[in-house]
């Protein structure tokens, strides 16, 4: 079976030696040496002032809306993981999903001031398969109406806009560090701010609102571990080596797949990508169903990322129309991008596709 995705695993011994220094001291969790450096090396890599290594993609987005005071709407986009929608009903936010731009699957801008309200406090917006938001355009609008603006960059490690990381836009930006992802430590995600009294308050509610035996604030446990550290620290110099065999593969799909058939996302020019997808839009969801089968048919796996449109969900109550993201959801797959997916498996995957199409 060809998996959709596979995790990196660096050579064991590497890992193992890094391990060994917290084994040593005994030290595995409550911000050991690993942890600390693990976050010094992340701020170096992405230019970031501020970052906090975190358990997972999900609590830092429920940090970031605490951390700012978000309690009620947040205009959002209905094509992402559900997660970006579920920490806003967990936290008692209110969602207004705002319809997707059709060319880049990213929330569209152009269409987020008519969806503001006496209510609004803030924007939470994806960079869809690492794809870049508007973030000039919404920077505006958030200043113009005095909005609070998150960036869920669950796919964006390594990927920048004009020079710089995506993770250093918005008010806050989070990142997904779960073991399907570019970069991962496992388990884990990391909140980043270039605000430094905000980076205070979120650093104390990743571990309970103390510090020693001081407490400043309430807080949650959103800590990781040296075991998760110790997993990033190894994975973290070969990101080059690793975007590099990815790019390789996301290529290689490019010249192979019939694109008088199906289309691709519009990736920004001015953007450097990570290729941690490849997702591909066809014609009709019924063509999507007959290619998954195929290639199924064939042990190769594939999903429907994402799907469905988060404005659907059984459990949102305001079901606002947004139809381009309820259109492409039925239409978009994401095929198998792995490091180590081989040249005569893409050209079997491409040729089952093209056949079914």
């Amino acid at each position: 079976m060809i998996n959709v995705t596979k995790t990196y695993l660096p050579p064991f011994e590497e890992y193992t030696a890094i391990l060994k220094r917290a084994w040593d001291k005994g030290w595995i969790t409550n911000n050991g040496e690993l942890v600390l450096e693990l976050e010094a090396k992340l701020k170096e890599y992405l230019k970031v002032n501020e970052l906090l290594f975190c358990s997972n993609g999900t609590i830092v987005l429920q940090m970031a809306l605490k951390a700012l005071n978000i309690t009620k709407e947040v205009i959002t986009t209905p094509f992402s993981y559900v997660a970006t929608t579920n920490v806003l009903l967990w936290e008692g936010c209110t969602p207004v999903f705002v319809d997707i731009d059709a060319k880049t699957l990213c929330i569209d801008a152009n269409k987020i001031e008519a969806a503001i309200t006496k209510d609004t406090e803030a924007i939470l917006a994806t960079h869809v398969y690492g794809i870049p938001c508007d973030v000039e355009k919404i920077d505006v609008i958030a200043q113009k109406h005095n909005l609070k603006v998150i960036y869920d960059a669950a796919h964006a490690f390594g990927c920048t806009y004009k020079g710089k990381s995506l993770l250093s836009y918005g008010d806050i930006s989070t990142c997904s560090f779960h073991a399907t992802k570019v970069f991962h430590t496992v388990e884990g995600g990391c909140i980043v701010s270039n605000d430094e009294a905000l980076a205070r308050k979120v650093l104390l509610y990743r571990s309970f609102g103390h510090i020693g035996d001081d407490y400043f604030s309430m807080g949650i446990n959103a800590k990781n571990s040296e075991l998760n550290a110790a997993m990033g620290l190894c994975i973290l110099p070969k990101m080059e080596e690793i975007i590099s065999a990815r790019k390789n593969i996301f290529d290689a799909y490019c010249q192979l797949l019939n694109f008088k058939k199906i289309q691709q996302p519009q990736f920004e020019k001015n953007s450097q990508h990570n290729y941690s997808y490849y997702p591909v839009i066809f014609s009709s969801e019924e063509i999507l169903l007959k290619v998954r089968a195929a290639l199924l048919a064939n042990n190769i796996s594939t999903r429907r990322y994402f799907y469905p449109s988060l404005n659907q969900l059984p459990f949102i109550v305001k079901k606002n129309k947004c139809q381009n993201s309820e259109n492409i959801s039925k239409r978009v797959l994401s095929l198998p991008l792995f490091e180590d997916l081989k040249e005569n498996d893409i050209k079997r995957i491409c040729n089952v596709i093209n056949e079914a199409i």
